[in-house]
């Protein structure tokens, strides 16, 4: 389970600039889920994800994992059991290394590195039967520096790559906005896939209301570091986009937009 406890977070505090964005604010997800989380800008949805992940401190609450606290737990120690796909596809792999390069780096992750080879070749086999199932030919491309790399390809790579070693959670931030709507069912597509298959505790933050609707079990709406709208379930089964279409309108004509 991951577990957020009266959280409070402030932005620019003592200043004129200071917004308070979560004020008391809980939130509790089961082991196993997958939960979209959607919201205007400014709602919370990134820092949500940022303060689960470590790259954001908070002024008070707690943070845990299967009943441990990791409040003060470095980012780069959750990392060890939290995967990341972020939204700018260039984020997810160094794009001068090839391929190959790439994931013996990930394959690596939880390893000590010591001054040996970084470089398994003993492992392309097994690399090769890794990216074959993504029917994008990345398995051909294993000498081929990422930056050449389409958007599509470059995201499928990072979540197999982020997916390699044992992690329980894996975040992902609008991973799919940047790309084309074809490359972005494809990835979803992926995702759902690799979720169900490891078994991991998912959380997506999304703009794509349909991709809200048709993929996980559970969807958050936060407006204003508050979770407005909470549906899982059978109630999640039946929403519509049109749903949470209204919704949205419901908190624009209440914030008099």
């Amino acid at each position: 389970m991951l577990e957020l406890q009266n959280i409070y977070k402030t932005y620019n505090p003592s200043s004129l600039q200071e917004q308070k964005l979560f004020k008391d604010f809980s939130l509790k997800i089961e082991k196993g889920s997958f939960v979209s989380v959607v919201g205007s800008n400014g709602s919370g949805k990134t820092s949500l994800l940022n303060i689960l992940c470590g790259s954001m401190g908070i002024e008070h609450g707690n943070i845990l994992i299967d009943g441990k606290d990791i409040t003060h737990t470095k980012e780069f120690i959750r990392n060890r059991r939290i995967g990341r796909i972020h939204q700018n596809p260039s984020l997810g792999s160094c794009a001068k290394l090839t391929v190959l390069e790439n994931l013996c780096l990930f394959d690596a992750k939880a390893k000590r590195m010591n001054l040996v080879p970084y470089l398994n070749k003993k492992r392309i086999a097994y690399y090769k039967d890794l990216l074959a199932p993504l029917g994008l030919g990345l398995e051909n491309m294993l000498n081929k520096a990422c930056g050449s790399l389409s958007g599509g390809q470059r995201q499928a790579l990072a979540i197999v790559m982020a997916t390699m070693t044992d992690i329980d959670f894996l975040i992902l931030d609008e991973h799919t906005a940047a790309l084309d709507p074809n490359a972005s069912d494809i990835i979803m597509h992926l995702t759902d896939k690799t979720v169900r298959e490891r078994n991991l505790t998912a959380v997506m933050v999304t703009h794509n209301l349909r991709h809200a609707v048709d993929y996980g079990d559970r969807l958050i709406m936060m407006h204003s570091g508050e979770i407005v709208f909470d549906a899982q379930g059978e109630s999640k089964s039946k929403l519509k986009v049109e749903d949470l279409l209204g919704l949205f309108n419901e908190i624009s004509i209440e914030c008099g937009n």
